[in-house]
Order: C-alpha cells, then sequence, then structure tokens
C-alpha cells in the first residue's frame, strides 16, 4: 500500500459558530512534498494539530500508516510548530541530548554535520541566535528524525531569502525519501519549487488536492498564480 494518511469525515468544531475542520476526507501517498495552502482561518493548523494528536477531533478520523492517532504516530510523525518551543536558556548540544533521548529515530550525526555546514556552534544558548538561525536549528532537529511524516507548519515565514533556500534545500535533501513531508505556508512562490501535490483549504473545508504537474498542464500556471485565482487574492 502506498497510504501513508487516511482522513475520513474529519470535523473539529468548538461550537456551532466556529467550525475549525468541516467534513474532510483526504488520504495522503508516500514519498511525496505536499504543500497544504489556504487563506488565514481555513483550518490549516487546526488539520495539522489533530494530525499530530494535540487537538481532538469532534467527529471523523485521522489514520496515519494504518494506525489511529495516538502514542504510536506520534514516535513516527516529526512536527515543526508554527513558533519557537524551545527553551531560551537551552544550549543546542542540550537540545540535542533532549531529541536523542526522547526519539529513537533521531539521529545527532544528521544533526551536527547540518550544524557544522552552517557554521553554528553548539555550545550557544538558544536566545543568544537570531531569528532565522533559531527557524534553521528547529528544522535541523526534525529533519534529522528518520520520521514517516515530516509536517512543517510556516518553517519559512519571517527569515530573510537565504535562509528560505537552506531551509528548503534542507527538506529536500534530509527527509526519509519514503515517507511524506507536508508543509503549510503562505509563502507559496518560495516553496512551489519542491512540491509534488497541493491541497487547497478554505473555511475548514477541502477546496481542492491535486499535483503540481496538473495545475500547470491544465491550468498553464503556476500554483502561486492558481491560487491567487481559486481565492482571488
Amino acid at each position: 500500500m502506498n497510504e501513508l494518511v487516511e482522513i475520513v469525515g474529519l470535523t473539529k468544531s468548538y461550537n456551532a459558530n466556529n467550525v475549525a475542520v468541516n467534513n474532510v476526507t483526504l488520504t495522503l501517498p508516500k514519498g511525496k512534498i505536499i504543500g497544504l495552502l489556504g487563506p488565514n482561518g481555513s483550518g490549516k493548523t487546526t488539520l495539522i494539530k489533530m494530525m499530530n494528536g494535540l487537538l481532538t477531533p469532534t467527529s471523523g478520523s485521522i489514520k496515519i500508516n494504518g494506525r489511529f492517532v495516538g502514542v504510536e504516530t506520534k514516535a513516527r510523525v516529526a512536527y515543526l510548530p508554527d513558533r519557537t518551543y524551545l527553551g531560551g536558556n537551552q544550549k543546542i548540544s542540550e537540545i540535542f541530548d533532549y531529541f536523542e533521548d526522547f526519539y529513537e529515530d533521531f539521529s545527532r550525526e544528521k544533526a551536527m554535520e547540518m550544524l557544522q555546514s552552517l557554521n553554528i556552534d553548539p555550545s550557544q544558548k538558544m536566545k543568544t541566535l537570531s531569528k532565522g538561525t533559531k527557524e534553521k536549528v528547529q528544522l535541523i532537529l526534525v529533519m534529522s528524525r528518520n520520521a514517516d511524516l515530516y509536517i512543517l507548519d510556516e518553517p519559512i515565514a519571517g527569515v530573510d531569502p537565504a535562509a528560505r533556500d537552506y531551509i528548503l534545500r534542507t527538506i529536500v535533501t534530509n527527509y526519509n525519501p519514503e515517507a511524506t513531508v507536508l508543509i503549510s505556508t503562505h509563502l507559496i512562490e518560495d516553496v512551489e519549487q519542491v512540491l509534488d501535490e497541493v491541497i487547497f483549504m478554505k473555511y475548514g473545508q477541502l477546496v481542492l488536492y491535486t499535483s503540481v504537474d496538473m495545475i500547470r498542464e491544465k491550468h498553464g500556471k503556476s500554483v502561486d498564480a492558481y491560487f491567487r485565482e481559486v481565492f482571488a487574492c
């Protein structure tokens, strides 16, 4: 089977007037880099949090590698949230210690190689790093795992173009090729070069799930241009 993620009738509602994800059914294959795209309030982050087991669906289900979201799936999902979660007083090397203890699939060797390629000193504390360097360290932590699913929420937001290029290269060259990478972003033009497929969401609903090649062949447009047309933005 080539299916990695199976989402069926997934809904998350906080009250009758606030339905963040509305009856989404979706199957994601292995071995793809997929863009999760939509305007603010479209339900992307809520969907991501349910896939990570951080939110409980109101109804519907999510399976990852044939297992319902839970302890077993969390061990096989590498998640990069959209906000910094690392302690400012921790040294990079201490964070590596933590990841090595917590995740069986974390490769300290790979993490150190990526640090060295960026000339980042592992003895530095997080609070001394620039925003772009913090983003790189967090990405290194995620991409140094041998996971089945990598979920990256706004991995290039707030960093300069050079840092974006590094982050995208790191994603493409370091993830397990049998795994899938799901990237949520507003910076479509910057990431579409690495995407195989895209998901469009709006108001918590699935609008489109297709390949990047299909958009270019059928509509003769880039993903960014087609997204702007679909959402009239």
